[in-house]
């Protein structure tokens, strides 16, 4: 009994080496939204209503600059980088109960004045998320919306 004790715990070790561990990083449900420099330059907010079986949800909040990274260097275990701003600018509105189907999002780009820079309705599908890796389990759905410079907006 003990050699089969054994023997089972060396192979469950063994099943598991090599496997990262998973963490408890969740994820939002929500729309992430992509805006070109071009039309960056005049909107300061968003707004969005994303609609599925007959009822709306809102949410609305800040664009925030866009960076890249450029220069990494590394000296041993160290390593460094740099954040260089694009021009662009991303949000994010939080929607609960976000379903893995095709919803209705109704996107407003704002300055702060009465009119409104960009408001555009797209059909798309949000997915599920893995913050944690695919073998952590799903995390919450999202899509990402990207606005062009001409003022189109795509499903990433």
């Amino acid at each position: 009994m003990l050699r089969l004790t054994l023997l089972l715990l060396a192979c469950l070790t063994a099943c598991s080496y090599g496997q990262a561990p998973c963490t408890l990083r969740a994820g939002l449900e929500g729309v992430h939204v992509e805006v070109d420099r071009a039309v960056a330059a005049r909107a300061r907010h968003l707004a969005m209503e994303v609609c599925w079986d007959g009822a709306c949800r809102r949410s609305s909040g800040e664009l925030m600059p866009s960076t890249r990274v450029t220069g990494h260097t590394c000296e041993g275990e160290a390593c460094s980088a740099t954040a260089v701003r694009t021009g662009g600018k991303f949000g994010f509105g939080t929607i609960s109960g976000l379903p893995k189907r095709p919803v209705e999002v109704r996107l407003t780009l704002g300055d702060g004045g009465s009119e409104p820079v960009l408001t555009r309705t797209i059909r798309v599908t949000p997915r599920a998320t893995f913050p944690n890796g695919p073998d952590c389990g799903e995390g919450a759905p999202q899509v990402t919306l990207t606005v062009a410079a001409d003022g189109t907006v795509r499903e990433r």
